[in-house]
């Protein structure tokens, strides 16, 4: 019988110029330890495609001709997450968490696997929003953080990846204490 890795949940998002890749480029991507979000990590990157919709751009702040000369190699950011996962979550098994994960989780997964061939999350993670509908069996369009009772502190009222990345992790414990009280 094989022993059973401790997992790690990682709160991860991404900032985007648009809504898959590669056709639009992740710009920004922030992550903490759910458990213990003072461990986090941050990294803006150099853009793949020119191609954006203005709309992502507006909410991002970001301009792609300012990270091209500014941002990280998007091989060398993602080799940088891996050891940062590597690092923190030990021996334990890294758990990619999400909020609307299916989105975030497009952009990580394909720079995990075109820039290094492997990704360190695996083939999946969880989605808080999902989670949430299962822990209280409401509607999907009931899911928005807004209807969380989960308030965003100064830091994380800016729209940035590192920002949402630290609210999402509140939010996936407040959804993870619910399930406890319901077990």
């Amino acid at each position: 019988m094989s022993e059973t890795r401790k997992e790690v949940f990682i709160s991860v998002d991404i900032e985007a110029a648009g809504p898959i890749p590669p056709d639009y480029s992740m710009l920004s991507l922030g992550c903490c330890l759910v458990d213990d979000p003072e461990k986090s990590f941050y990294v803006e990157l150099k853009p793949i495609s020119e191609n954006f919709i203005p709309e992502a751009l507006e909410v991002s702040g970001f301009d792609l001709s300012h990270l091209e000369e500014t941002g990280t190699l998007p091989e060398d950011a993602m080799r940088l997450l891996e050891e940062w996962i590597v690092v923190h979550s030990k021996n334990g098994k890294p758990i990619f968490v999400g909020f609307n994960a299916s989105f975030d989780w497009a952009f990580v997964n394909y720079y995990f696997l075109h820039f290094l061939k492997r990704n360190p999350f695996g083939i999946g993670g969880i989605d808080i929003k999902a989670m949430y509908m299962g822990a209280v069996g409401c509607s999907w369009d009931a899911t928005r953080s807004s209807q969380f009772p989960v308030q965003k502190q100064d830091e994380e009222e800016k729209h940035d990846a590192l920002a949402d990345a630290l609210h999402q992790a509140k939010l996936f414990s407040f959804v993870r204490r619910l399930r406890q009280v319901g077990d």
